[in-house]
């Protein structure tokens, strides 16, 4: 520790007694619950997609830090709340931290990798590289969740949701691109999830950085078909539903979801021809509305055909809805939902409406900081990005393995502060590693029914 960091201070007249404050504890750290990320990286097996797929090209005699103790320096570094190399300053003699990474929280001859090392590993990933990392990223949550399900009632459904989403960029990166629609320059990152029939949790199973002036389209019907194969292999009678917004509605992306054979909800932008339909329905919503002073829905359906389909006529789903607002004229909303399912057209635009969760979901990844896409190399951010989905899906693994409800729902950041972020004392004797938290942590009945679920025992006092 730097020496003016270690000087005491003195706190002369907040209490009767001066406090001072000194900085000199020994082998303590501030992320003492942090362990609880191996103990679910154990049951997901993560961190093995990332070593498995990269290769080590360095000369072994010149390397201090194997490909294994950089990537889990990374991934648990960013899971804790430091996303930068340049925070490797902060954490470098931090003992859980530095045992996350696999090192000896004791040896003076070991230390975390430096930012020029962590600079320079994340630079020589190549684009198949991570493309391998972020399919078997893919694969192993799928797994995870097919083990976690073991023994209990098969899954009926499960609903695909892929949504995009901007990442600004304020640098030289290569392949940012202004945006027009996001009104900046930017990269365009899609996020996939699932989602087991109506359960309220939506599952990250992959990322993907794509340039800022992608279509929205872009690599789309392969994660489709991909994941569609991956999720039959592994439920063989399970009932998939893919849920997009209206930058996916084009003719190709109809015809390959109805070549797969699974149920779809697509957005589709309002025409004149969606609005004729619709007006039959809104001259309906405009009684209703005029009648209660309140807003006012109607749900109905038709069928459409664009120019681009080639007569192929497929059902739309109609939300007429005239909005009412005090001192304002009534303003009508139509909405509409190009569907393949067979439920009321009420019922398919409710199932429609729940794709919006995904937005908290993408917060949950900005909270970890996954638009940190600051090298000029696209690769490195692509490496980047799915270090953090790999943080993101450990978080997330944990999380559902909560009782407690009020934690069970809680945003990622709020479980690492709550959760990580103890003040810990580790104690390193010949036979065990004691690593001892607070008598009076606040949610100490979380953190011992998650470290009984991972399998740790109770044991008699010291």
């Amino acid at each position: 520790m730097k020496e003016q960091n270690a000087t005491p201070l003195l706190f002369t007249d907040l209490f009767d007694k001066p406090i001072q404050v000194t900085f000199s504890e020994k082998q303590t750290s501030s992320d003492g619950g942090a362990i609880l990320l191996e103990a679910i990286n154990k049951k997901m097996h993560l961190l093995n997609t990332f070593t498995e797929a990269i290769d080590d090209t360095r000369q072994h005699g010149k390397v201090n830090h194997t490909i294994e103790e950089l990537v889990r320096q990374r991934l648990f570094s960013i899971a804790c709340g430091y996303p930068d190399a340049n925070d490797v300053k902060r954490i470098e003699d931090d003992p859980i931290l530095r045992m996350l990474a696999g090192l000896n929280p004791d040896a003076s001859d070991q230390s975390l990798g430096s930012q020029p090392t962590l600079s320079r590993f994340e630079n020589v990933i190549g684009l198949g590289t991570c493309f391998q990392i972020g399919c078997r990223l893919a694969e192993q949550v799928v797994s995870y969740h097919a083990q976690r399900r073991k023994g209990k009632r098969k899954p009926k459904s499960i609903t695909i949701d892929i949504d995009p989403t901007d990442d600004p960029t304020h640098g030289q990166q290569v392949f940012s691109f202004f945006n027009s629609h996001y009104d900046n320059w930017c990269y365009l990152p899609q996020t996939i999830w699932i989602r087991f029939n109506d359960e309220g949790e939506q599952y990250l199973v992959g990322v993907i950085l794509r340039p800022g002036n992608a279509p929205a389209t872009l690599w789309t019907p392969w994660v489709l078909r991909r994941l569609v194969e991956l999720l039959r292999q592994t439920w063989p009678k399970i009932r998939i539903r893919v849920r997009l917004d209206g930058g996916f509605a084009s003719p190709h992306i109809f015809d390959l979801l109805e070549q797969l054979r699974v149920e779809y909800l697509i957005n589709m932008g309002k025409n004149s021809r969606l609005e004729a339909l619709a007006e039959p329905l809104l001259e309906q919503a405009r009684t209703l509305a005029s009648e209660s002073c309140q807003t006012a829905r109607v749900f109905g359906e038709g069928r459409y055909a664009a120019h681009s389909w080639h007569g192929t006529e497929r059902r739309v789903i109609i939300k007429a809805e005239v909005v009412m607002t005090p001192g304002r004229e009534p303003k009508d909303n139509p909405r509409f939902v190009i569907t393949n399912m067979r439920h009321t057209p009420e019922h398919v635009y409710i199932c429609y409406r729940k794709r919006g969760d995904c937005e908290n979901r993408i917060k949950e990844l900005l909270d970890l900081q996954i638009d940190r896409t600051s090298c000029h190399r696209f690769e490195a951010n692509v490496f980047r990005v799915l270090l953090t989905s790999a943080a993101y899906m450990l978080i997330q693994g944990m999380r559902e393995r909560i009782h407690d409800t009020e934690m069970r729902s809680a945003q990622v950041w709020t479980l690492r502060e709550k959760l990580f972020k103890i003040a810990a004392r580790i104690k390193i004797t010949f036979r065990h590693i004691r690593i001892g938290l607070p008598e009076t942590f606040a949610y100490l009945d979380v953190f011992r029914q998650l470290a009984r679920s991972f399998g740790a025992a109770h044991i008699g006092p010291p």
